[in-house]
């Protein structure tokens, strides 16, 4: 027999919704900056250096689709973490995968290194993939315990 959505609710352990509201929050960030930049935004790209945005302007459309899959990935994954659904974990983990292929092009493939490599933007690209990673873990870890169907 099934769990009734109600019997599920009182099963949803609470740190789920913290958990779901800091991700939706930090995904949303990522999103607001793909946004902008996409947009070539002036007041928010004005933070940036010429040879910053010439780099952000200059991603071929692979890198750019990459990056979307990877921005709005984790926005629908925090989404799902928060209905419980099981579906999280597939849109955290597309969302990681294609992480890593855009962060592959900007540091290996191109010249990241040089025109965003200062101890802030890589300690920050790392918190980004440690985030990333530890909403996955936790999302299959909610879904192992059933509490996303």
């Amino acid at each position: 027999m099934s769990e009734t959505p109600d019997a599920r609710a009182h099963t949803t352990p609470r740190h789920l919704w913290a958990v779901g509201l800091v991700a939706l929050l930090w995904n949303a960030m990522g999103g607001y900056d793909f946004v902008m930049t996409q947009t070539e935004n002036e007041a928010y790209m004005s933070n940036f250096t010429p040879e910053q945005l010439e780099f952000f302007y200059g991603f071929p459309a692979w890198v750019v689709a990459f990056w979307a899959v990877a921005v709005w990935g984790g926005v629908i994954g925090s989404v799902l973490l928060l209905l419980r659904k099981r579906f999280a974990v597939e849109a955290f983990l597309l969302s990681l995968i294609a992480m890593v292929i855009t962060t592959f092009h900007n540091y290996v493939l191109s010249n990241g290194f040089e025109v965003s490599g200062d101890a802030f933007s890589l300690v920050f690209t790392a918190a980004i993939f440690l985030v990333a990673l530890a909403l996955l873990l936790y999302a299959r870890s909610m879904h192992r315990r059933g509490v996303l169907a």
